[in-house]
């Protein structure tokens, strides 16, 4: 069985820290290269380059990841007590 506690928080904190990479590659790169209009599309609400729009979406990309894992853990230990 997994701990969904653990996967939860585990793929929380994945998300987030690729919102940062993600945030961090556009403030490095030419604007042509930029994923800012993705991470718009993806995330309601988030505003390229202001303070509110920043935090926004790392806590949105949080959240995403956190609800992955307990979908994830849900779905497999259903599966895992059914078949395994």
């Amino acid at each position: 069985m997994l701990n969904t506690k653990l996967v939860a928080w585990t793929l929380g904190l994945w998300t987030a820290v690729m919102f940062l990479t993600c945030i961090a590659y556009g403030l490095v790169t030419p604007e042509s290269l930029h994923m800012h209009d993705f991470l718009e599309q993806v995330l309601p609400a988030f505003k390229w380059l202001t303070w509110w729009g920043f935090l926004l979406g790392l806590v949105e990309s949080f959240l995403y990841g956190v609800y992955a894992g307990l979908v994830y853990c849900f779905l497999y230990n259903r599966l895992r007590h059914r078949f395994g």
